[in-house]
């Protein structure tokens, strides 16, 4: 899943008093990957960690992320066919 906006995690967070860690404890991840989600440099994490994160800041998993495939599944999907 990619995030869809550093900003609107950021502005969830501010409106409900999750800090860092919180949000962190709450999904079940670093305090790091927080931060690193809000500084973009990182911007992608597996389904259950985005719902997780959504879940804490009782919002539904599309407001935050984008739920699409990644392109790396696709890319796994297309080996997996070939193989066969």
């Amino acid at each position: 899943m990619r995030l869809k906006s550093a900003d609107t995690l950021r502005a969830l967070m501010d409106q409900d008093g999750f800090s860092h860690g919180r949000l962190a404890r709450y999904a079940g991840c670093s305090k790091g990957f927080i931060s690193h989600l809000l500084a973009e440099r990182r911007s992608s994490c597996t389904p259950e960690l985005g719902a997780r994160i959504a879940e804490a800041l009782n919002v539904p998993v599309q407001v935050l992320f984008d739920v699409h495939k990644s392109t790396s599944s696709s890319t796994n999907d297309i080996h997996e066919r070939t193989a066969a």
